[in-house]
């Protein structure tokens, strides 16, 4: 008789984050793969070193003795903050580690790669300079968008010591890892073996069309660039908002543009803060659609794991016939981008996801995203799909589904 196989994803609940362990068991052999492990500055449940020691005990006590804590495969879906942070903490190098997946932006070789990460990291960056001139030097009097467009342009920024393990410079884990950055070349997908019978990784994204990779651009509104032209005059290292020729002295303003002035309720317009937060999300935006989009297949049951990505990415996969097949249907499903509004087309709920699967949302509360995130909507079409939604704020009960306090959800598939 054909051996069994089983999967199992664990959700490690950190709060406004991604961390999977996503555990393939078929006979006696045994393949595990993390999917992300971070969490959002303005959205933790607890420190993300009490998650990454909870990852690694969890690994130890599967591994045989005197050998060290093991993973296949780490994979950090994008650069986000909320789903590397956590590589950055040093017991880490107490793990073997054999290969680790990263999407084809951060490969150091791709000339057009690496300028489109530096596009995006450089607004980031001009984005935290905006708001540090803008609110002044004492952060805790900021006004909450200021604070938000900070803290969005913070988690666009690459975290170092992450992205160091991650591409093996410096302290990587306990042995070197083969870094694969993917999609491989032209592919329009790739296909990855596992070792284990039947059982391969299927990469759909990030797409590498040049109309979908502009919506990997940052923001090139003229209004935020003007405003990052008028705070570096602050600073002292810029050109003026206006041309000197159109510069008036104090009180000579004409009579009939002072008469009109008070019509034109130019106090209503969108404010230099209102500038900044747009421009934070548009660079938020860009870097999620960088997002490796994961199907994992064993033995014809699929998991999906899409990241983080919006809608220039699953309008890559939706397009693509072969694609969209590998995702149709599937056992369970990695809900994007914590459940918002820019992931999880409706079409695919309506059309592709089916009924019955299992569905995870990677949730902690951030305050000003709480009337949007999770996405009411998305919530209440999953349900009327009878999807069953594990969460990371309530227990649903089911015989598949195990649940460690507030620590992490789990639910295990049977298979073959």
């Amino acid at each position: 008789m054909a051996a069994r196989s089983s999967v199992s994803v664990r959700m490690y609940h950190v709060g406004f984050g991604d961390a999977f362990l996503v555990t393939v068991r078929r006979g006696r052999r045994t393949w595990r793969m993390l999917v992300d492990c971070g969490v959002h500055s303005q959205g933790t449940a607890r420190p993300i070193r009490e998650v990454v020691s909870a990852i690694i005990a969890d690994l130890a006590e599967v591994t045989p003795a005197g050998r060290p804590p093991h993973l296949d495969v780490v994979v950090a879906t994008h650069r986000h903050a909320d789903h590397i942070s956590g590589f950055g903490v040093d017991q880490w190098a107490e793990v073997s580690v054999d290969e680790v997946w990263l999407p084809y932006l951060e490969d150091p070789d791709d000339d057009e790669a690496r300028a489109t990460r530096s596009a995006q990291m450089a607004a980031a960056r001009e984005v935290q300079r905006l708001a540090l001139a803008l609110g002044g030097p004492d952060r805790s009097t900021w006004p909450p968008g200021l604070a938000l467009a900070d803290a969005l342009a913070l988690n666009s920024l690459s975290n170092v010591q992450s992205m160091d393990r991650l591409l093996g410079r410096g302290s990587g884990f306990r042995t070197p890892a083969t870094v694969r950055f993917l999609p491989r070349g032209d592919e329009p997908r790739t296909t990855l073996p596992t070792g284990l019978p039947d059982t391969v990784v299927h990469v759909l994204g990030p797409p590498r069309d040049p109309e979908l990779l502009r919506r990997m651009d940052p923001p090139s509104a003229v209004a935020w660039l003007r405003l990052a032209g008028a705070t570096a005059q602050l600073r002292g290292d810029g050109l003026p908002l206006f041309d000197p020729a159109y510069h008036v002295a104090d009180g000579s303003v004409p009579a009939a543009l002072a008469a009109v002035a008070p019509s034109l309720r130019l106090d209503e317009l969108a404010d230099e803060i209102d500038e900044v937060v747009n421009a934070a999300a548009g660079i938020e935006h860009s870097v999620n659609n960088s997002s490796l989009f994961l199907v994992l297949d064993v033995a014809g049951t699929r998991l999906v794991f899409p990241g983080d990505a919006q809608y220039g990415a699953w309008q890559h996969v939706l397009g693509d016939p072969e694609s969209r097949a590998l995702v149709a249907h599937p056992a369970f499903y990695k809900i994007g981008h914590h459940g918002s509004h820019n992931a999880t087309p409706r079409e695919y709920v309506e059309s592709d996801l089916g009924e019955g699967a299992y569905a995870m949302l990677p949730w902690g509360l951030v305050k000003r995203w709480a009337d949007s995130i999770p996405k009411a909507e998305l919530i209440d079409a999953l349900a009327e799909h009878h999807t069953r939604v594990i969460r990371t704020d309530e227990v649903l009960e089911d015989p598949r589904v195990e649940v460690n306090g507030t620590l992490w959800s789990e639910v295990t598939l049977t298979v073959g």
